[in-house]
């Protein structure tokens, strides 16, 4: 079987959902199902911490399925990030974590050094740390070397839907790589994330692209298919690109020889 691992933990579905932007909680949960999404992804500033009391759209999953993925989403500091990652962790939530720090408003980028900053003390914390960054392979080492259970670079600006953007990037990223690289933000069709896959990323993390489709359901299956199908010619190894053409039938042994007959 094709898994994979995060620190301790191993999945077989290698499709990551964010569980924001849906219309409804209803189509949120089947969005979700029909993604057999195993690692669901979620802003800690959502849950109301300080009103246990409220509901939230947690309660309308059954968590025993999952593993949850808080995201520091909307910090603007490391030590802003520091602080929600402790907020998840102090509610029970999981020991995993997303690092996002934000360093424009405009665009979304994420801070390299404020995300660098993070990852590096919330390591020290015990915490398994998976941080968004911009596809910079020098970054993604960085943070790799600063203890990273895996890395996450965006394929484009978040919720653009542009796709990706820098393919070279990326593998490179892939090929230092130690830990998962999980392709995030960006992604805007099944055709995106099926080409991340097909360059060698090991998940891909969805949010807009499902939840903001006319049919979020369809498009939650349908990039599961297109994962499934981008990792498997990953591993099958597709045929090298030529300028030239090769023919796919034999030339020689033909009754005529080599050459086509005559009129």
């Amino acid at each position: 079987m094709d898994t994979w691992n995060i620190g301790p933990y191993t999945f077989r579905s290698r499709l990551l959902l964010g569980t924001g932007k849906f219309s409804s909680l209803d189509i949120q949960s089947k969005a979700v199902e029909a993604s057999q999404a195993e690692i669901l992804t979620f802003a800690v500033r959502r849950l109301n911490l300080d009103q246990p009391n409220e509901p939230n759209f947690l309660e309308t999953l059954d968590l025993s399925k999952f593993k949850l993925l808080p995201n520091t989403a909307g910090a603007r500091t490391a030590e802003e990030a520091v602080h929600i990652a402790r907020l998840a962790r102090a509610s029970g939530l999981c020991d995993m974590v997303k690092v996002e720090v934000i360093g424009d408003p405009k665009y979304l980028l994420p801070d390299p050094v404020a995300t660098l900053e993070a990852t590096k003390q919330l390591v020290k914390e015990g915490f398994i740390v998976l941080p968004y960054c911009s596809d910079d392979p020098v970054l993604a080492k960085k943070l790799e070397e600063a203890g990273a259970a895996a890395v996450m670079p965006g394929a484009a600006p978040i919720g653009s839907g542009l796709g990706l953007l820098n393919p070279y990037y990326l593998q490179i990223i892939v090929e230092q790589a130690r830990v998962p690289v999980i392709v995030d933000a960006g992604i805007g069709s099944p055709a995106d994330a099926c080409l991340a896959m097909e360059l060698g990323a090991d998940a891909i993390l969805l949010n807009t692209a499902v939840s903001q489709a006319k049919d979020p359901v369809l498009m939650a299956e349908a990039m599961r298919d297109a994962i499934i199908a981008g990792r498997k010619g990953y591993l099958a190894g597709r045929i090298p690109k030529k300028m030239t053409a090769s023919p796919s039938s034999p030339t020689t042994g033909l009754p005529w020889g080599s050459a086509a007959p005559s009129a």
